[in-house]
């Protein structure tokens, strides 16, 4: 697949959710996103970076939002949804399937910042289009499906000292 180089375009889509949980249960820290995304480019040409975050109404959310976008990611917001029997949930699966697809014939390179194995479809199409893909997880929560459908995986885990504050 194609090598890295200055002149690639790369669109960066992190799913904020997956990413906050392994970073909290495995190591109680939060994410650094301004070192996720300067990894994630490797000096070459951004042409979107998006986090996919949910909105659970919690204190400092929006300086997390805010503070997202001060580091280059468009942030989309999605409302946590609960259901009749009390259970909760939100995920922007289809969301980053959908932006992923629509942004390939745009760029060399996606960068997928997930460990989540459902994603594994989209980066094999991806892929069969033509689109380098790049997966950024935790090693330990990362699916093997994920990881195996990449041109590459950065393992977040050997490097904490970068991708943690």
């Amino acid at each position: 697949m194609t090598e890295i180089h200055p002149a690639q375009r790369v669109t960066v889509l992190a799913d904020a959710q997956n990413l906050y949980h392994t970073a909290q249960s495995v190591y109680t820290r939060n994410i650094d996103y301004s070192s996720l995304l300067s990894k994630a480019t490797q000096n070459r040409e951004l042409t979107r970076a998006i986090a996919y975050v949910i909105q659970a109404d919690s204190p400092d959310e929006d300086r997390f939002f805010d503070a997202l976008t001060e580091i280059g990611f468009e942030t989309k917001i999605k409302a946590i949804k609960t259901f009749g029997d009390g259970s909760k949930k939100a995920d922007w699966d289809v969301g980053i399937c959908l932006d992923a697809i629509t942004l390939a014939p745009k760029v060399d390179t996606v960068v997928l910042c997930t460990g989540d194995g459902d994603f594994a479809q989209l980066a094999t199409h991806l892929r069969h289009e033509g689109v380098r893909v790049e997966v950024m997880g935790f090693q330990e929560s990362s699916a093997e499906e994920l990881i195996d459908a990449a041109d590459a995986f950065v393992d977040m885990s050997e490097r904490t000292d970068t991708f943690l504050l």
